[in-house]
């Protein structure tokens, strides 16, 4: 799935043994070494983390501990586990991220998790963890979001090439009900919603960003994001800019507002998958799992791609999230651990 880059620079004396595959403007930035490193319970063996991200009315990091069967939420502020829910039986196996719960949302009070073993999505109350509900699947789930304005749960299936969409009513007990299917034919990859234009975007495993319309679910457009392996999306809507991680070694930004127009590309460490912007400071955090390294680039007004710092990471490093405030926690896989950097 990802291909290395031919040029490759080496770290100096106290990261010896570590390659960064980044390109000649990249190699001038500080080589960094995470602050901290956060265990996960459970995750002795490995954790087959997937989809990280961030709660903003919650205040807290998501971290759906694959294997383990729970879903732990951190206190990015002190990096300490403030919750931990179970959402499905721990899986025999340790390995790989198709097992558990590998990915989760929040919305309406709800807190939405993946789960691989009865492909489906748990309910939980965001209060105290309760299960609430079990929501049946056509296909075992990869990204599942929670589309706010019209109250939709929306699973990518890439196996089933298909997006599943249910209707929720709140209420004590939310009602869920099959809403539509949207196929993506050769995906679909990472989603991410645009509010301001009523739009999702996801990709196909190769060459392509789809376009959708959140109203009419149904495919509106494709556009060429140069990528090989299109992989991670993220967006900054006021900006326009929707950020894609390619799996080869480079960032794209595309232009929403303009048919998807190339704005700029860099180069990062092999490897590509998931990726997070903080718009605050304009910083795009790139990790990449063959390279073993996490690349901060600033985004310049015009979209170009900055390297600012890497920073040391793992093997199988490939997901990682912000809270926007300047703490950025990466995932490491195999120690079942997540590696903590404070951006200054």
């Amino acid at each position: 799935m990802r291909k290395c880059f031919r040029l490759i620079a080496r770290c100096a004396a106290g990261l010896a043994g570590l390659t960064l595959m980044v390109a000649a403007p990249v190699m001038a930035v500080p080589l960094l070494t995470p602050q901290a490193v956060v265990r996960i319970a459970g995750g002795e063996h490995g954790i087959g983390f997937d989809d990280i991200g961030y709660f903003p009315s919650l205040g807290k990091v998501s971290i759906p501990a694959g294997q383990t069967g729970n879903l732990v939420l951190l206190d990015p502020a002190s990096g300490k586990v403030a919750a931990s829910y179970r959402v499905t039986a721990p899986a025999i196996s340790m390995h790989g991220h198709e097992q558990g719960t590998s990915s989760a949302t929040y919305g309406d009070g709800y807190i939405f998790a993946s789960d691989h073993g009865q492909p489906g999505v748990v309910v939980l109350d965001a209060r105290d963890g309760k299960r609430i509900a079990h929501v049946k699947l056509a296909s075992g789930p990869d990204y599942v979001r929670y589309l706010q304005s019209s109250h939709e749960l929306w699973v990518t299936e890439p196996r089933a090439q298909q997006i599943q969409v249910f209707s929720i009513k709140p209420g004590n007990k939310p009602l869920v009900s099959a809403n539509s299917i949207i196929p993506i034919a050769g995906g679909p990859e990472s989603l991410v919603f645009d509010r301001d234009l009523n739009r999702a975007y996801t990709n196909l495993w190769k060459d392509k960003t789809v376009v959708i319309d959140t109203t009419t679910h149904k495919p509106v457009g494709e556009w060429n994001d140069t990528c090989k392996g299109p992989r991670g999306l993220a967006l900054d809507a006021a900006k326009g800019f929707l950020f894609v991680g390619c799996t080869e070694g480079k960032v794209a930004v595309l232009d929403v507002n303009h048919g998807g127009k190339v704005l700029a590309t860099a180069p990062s460490g092999a490897g590509i998958d998931i990726i997070s912007d903080n718009r605050r400071s304009q910083h795009l955090y790139v990790p990449g799992a063959r390279s073993a390294s996490m690349t901060i680039f600033k985004v310049s007004p015009s979209g170009a791609l900055h390297a600012l710092a890497v920073y040391r990471t793992a093997k199988g490093a490939h997901c990682v999230t912000d809270d926007g405030k300047g703490n950025v926690f990466v995932c490491d896989p195999h120690a079942g651990t997540l590696l903590e950097i404070k951006d200054p």
